[in-house]
């Protein structure tokens, strides 16, 4: 199973730098072998169903990610392949993790970026200037100074960031990792019904197993 950043590490993580928990190695998508996944093994069925967001008819799928974690940052480029190649009935939405209240400037990061607009283009770049560049966006004053410098209207961003939606969504956030009972990240959350830790590409595997076993 791949190696995850736990609610046991995220302090020494936020502490410490992410880069200091090591690399995970990847396998491409194509290099994994067709596999049976096993409830208790693979994934979890929760014995609690969580309520979804989604309309009738659709599926919701839950990605649960840290900034500050280097197996989010390696596993993203593979779930945003996936996410983009889902059939609209599959509705994909990121969730940003909070450990704890270190990390809850950085929930209202992703959603400011969100409500402008700005995932697309912005998303991969906040895990990159953790991962590569080393800066520790962990407070509203160097979060705000890195956005400066990426072309924002920072008006609107700090409207955003600092406003009271983002501040809501990011207690939801909490709550639904507690309710899926989130032990690291990344992770999966499958219809309010079923979740699956990191294990790498084999965890997108698993979530078309059970998207499959839902839609028939």
């Amino acid at each position: 199973m791949q190696p995850m950043i736990n609610r046991r590490h995220f302090t020494i993580a936020t502490t410490l730098g992410a880069t200091s928990l090591g690399a995970l190695s990847l396998l491409p998508l194509s290099a994994q072998a067709a596999t049976s996944f096993k409830e208790g093994t693979h994934y979890m069925r929760l014995s609690k169903p969580v309520a979804i967001d989604a309309a009738t008819g659709q599926v919701e799928v839950l990605e649960f990610f840290a900034y500050t974690c280097i197996h989010c940052y390696r596993f993203e480029s593979d779930f945003d392949r996936w996410a983009k190649a889902q059939p609209k009935q599959v509705v994909v939405k990121r969730v940003p993790v909070a450990f704890n209240p270190a990390m809850e400037p950085l929930q209202r990061l992703y959603y400011a970026l969100e409500t402008m607009g700005e995932v697309e283009r912005l998303h991969t770049k906040v895990f990159a200037a953790f991962h590569k560049d080393r800066l520790r966006l962990l407070d509203d004053a160097s979060i705000t100074a890195w956005v400066a410098k990426q072309g924002v209207d920072m008006t609107a961003f700090n409207a955003a960031f600092k406003g009271f939606s983002a501040g809501g969504r990011a207690r939801r956030a909490s709550q639904l990792a507690d309710a899926y009972g989130l032990e690291g990240t990344p992770a999966l959350g499958i219809n309010g019904q079923f979740y699956i830790p990191g294990q790498g590409p084999k965890t997108l595997e698993i979530a078309d197993d059970l998207l499959a076993s839902i839609r028939t």
